[in-house]
C-alpha cells in the first residue's frame, strides 16, 4: 500500500491476532481515526490463537504476512537488489545471537521474513514508515527494512522483549528515529542497556477507552462471600500460583473468598491440580478466554481483583498490565505487586495494595488491606482518575501520532 500525503504507518508484530494484546488493536483502531493517517498491519508469524475478539476482525483481512515462498521470494530479491546490506544484516544478526543458538535460529528466519516485508514495501512514496510492537523479532524485522530499502521505523518496548532478550538492542535503538516504551521502569532500563545512543526513548502508554468501563467504587460486605477476579493467561509469571496458595493460608477474609480466573494458557492443568491440592477446587473457576464484553461484566460485578506477578525461572514479568487499568478504571479495589512499572499504577495505599513478587504471606495480608482498611472508595476514585489522567488511549495515541506527525515531517 502507498500514499502520497498524510502520514502512512505500518505496523508490525510477532503474531496477529492475539487475544492477550488488545492493547495494539485498540491503538491501531485509535492511531487509523486520527485525520490524515493511513494505518496497515503486518506480522511475521502465524497466531496459534483460534479466538479471536471483535475489536481485532476488521483487521484480519488486512494483516500481511509472508508464507514462506514469499520469504524465500524476499530474500533471494535482496540477495540480488542489496547484496551488500543483506550480508551486512546477515553478520550483524549472527554475531548478535551467538550466545544462544535458539534464538540465532529464529532471528535469521526473521531476517528472511523481514525481506518479504521489505520487498513489499519498496515501491512505497510519501511519508511511510513502520512502527514495530517489541523490542525483539518485529523490532528486528523493521530494522533489516531498514537496511534493505531505508524506509524508517520506530518501536515500543514492552515487557518480555526488554527482560528475556535485549539481543541487539543497542543497535535497534540506535538505527531507529523513535522508541517508544510503555513505563519509567522501562525507560530507565533502556537507558542503562544502551548509554551512548542518540534516539529519543519516550514513555507513552499503552492506554485505554475508559468511557467503556463503567465506575463503581465499591467496598467488600463486612460478611459473606468476597468475589475475588484475576485476568491474566496463565502462564508462570502472572503468579496465579502465589494466589492460590495465598488463599490456602485461610483467615477471615481469605476464607470467604470465590476467585474466578479468567484467561487461557499452558499452566491450566498445573493449577488445576494446585487448586485441588490445596483444598480449594470448589472456590476457585477456571473460565478461560473471554471476550472484552465478558471481562467488563466480570470486572464491573467483582468485589476485588488480584494480579499476583512474579518474576518467572526465564526472566519473564510483566510490563505495566492492561488488565489493572481496566480494574482500576471500573473503580475495583485492586492490589498487585512491586513490580517493574506496576508500582506507577497501582500505587501502595492510594490507588490500591502492593505485596513482593513470589510472596503468599505478603499477598494475603494486601488482599485482606484492601478489603477490610478503610477509604475504599477513595482508593476507587484516585485510582479511576489516575488511569483517567495517564492512561486513557485517545491522549496515548495524540501523542505518539504526534511524534511520529513530527518525524515525518522532518
Amino acid at each position: 500500500m502507498t500514499t502520497t500525503s498524510g502520514l502512512h504507518v505500518e505496523y508490525l508484530v510477532s503474531r496477529f491476532p492475539r487475544t492477550s494484546e488488545t492493547f495494539i488493536v485498540r491503538e491501531l483502531d485509535a492511531l487509523a481515526r486520527r485525520p490524515g493517517t493511513e494505518v496497515g498491519v503486518r506480522s511475521l508469524f502465524s497466531s496459534p490463537d483460534t479466538k479471536v475478539h471483535d475489536i481485532a476482525k476488521p483487521w484480519v483481512p488486512k494483516l500481511k504476512r509472508p508464507s514462506q515462498a514469499q520469504a524465500f521470494r524476499g530474500f533471494l530479491w535482496a540477495l540480488g537488489t542489496h547484496p551488500v546490506a543483506l550480508v551486512r544484516v546477515l553478520v550483524l544478526v549472527v554475531a548478535g545471537h551467538l550466545r544462544n543458538p535458539g534464538l540465532l535460529a529464529r532471528a535469521l528466519v526473521t531476517v528472511l521474513l523481514a525481506c518479504a516485508h521489505a520487498k513489499d514495501l519498496r515501491d512505497r512514496s510519501g511519508n511511510t514508515r513502520i512502527h514495530a510492537h517489541y523490542a525483539t523479532y518485529p523490532a528486528l524485522a523493521a530494522w533489516v527494512c531498514k537496511q534493505l530499502i531505508g524506509i524508517p521505523y520506530s518501536f515500543t518496548a514492552h515487557a518480555h522483549d526488554l527482560y528475556v532478550d535485549r539481543s541487539m538492542l543497542a543497535t535497534k535503538v540506535d538505527e531507529a528515529d523513535l522508541v517508544v516504551t510503555i513505563s519509567q521502569f522501562n525507560r530507565k532500563l533502556i537507558a542503562e542497556s544502551c548509554p551512548n545512543t542518540d534516539t529519543a526513548v519516550d514513555v507513552i502508554h499503552c492506554g485505554i477507552d475508559t468511557s467503556r468501563y463503567d465506575f463503581r467504587p465499591r467496598a467488600a460486605a463486612a460478611s459473606g462471600t468476597i468475589r475475588v477476579l484475576t485476568v491474566a493467561s496463565l502462564q508462570e509469571y502472572k503468579g496465579h500460583s502465589v494466589l492460590l496458595r495465598a488463599l490456602a493460608l485461610g483467615g477471615p477474609v481469605m476464607d470467604r473468598i470465590e476467585l474466578e480466573l479468567i484467561g487461557g494458557g499452558e499452566l491450566l492443568d498445573e493449577l488445576t491440580a494446585l487448586a485441588a491440592e490445596l483444598g480449594l477446587a470448589d472456590r476457585v473457576n477456571f473460565r478461560g478466554s473471554c471476550t472484552e464484553d465478558e471481562v467488563r461484566a466480570a470486572l464491573a460485578g467483582c468485589d476485588l481483583f488480584v494480579l499476583p506477578s512474579i518474576v518467572a525461572s526465564d526472566g519473564q514479568m510483566e510490563g505495566l498490565p492492561v488488565a489493572l487499568m481496566e480494574a482500576l478504571a471500573c473503580g475495583a479495589p485492586t492490589v498487585s505487586t512491586r513490580l517493574s512499572g506496576i508500582p506507577e499504577l497501582v500505587i501502595d495505599g492510594v490507588t490500591g495494595f502492593l505485596a513482593e513478587p513470589g510472596d503468599p504471606v505478603g499477598l494475603r495480608d494486601a488482599m485482606t488491606s484492601a478489603v477490610t482498611a478503610a477509604g475504599a472508595e477513595q482508593r476507587s476514585g484516585a485510582g479511576r482518575k489516575l488511569v483517567e489522567d495517564e492512561f486513557e488511549l485517545s491522549k496515548c495515541v495524540d501523542e505518539l501520532g504526534e511524534k511520529l506527525d513530527r518525524l515525518a515531517t522532518a
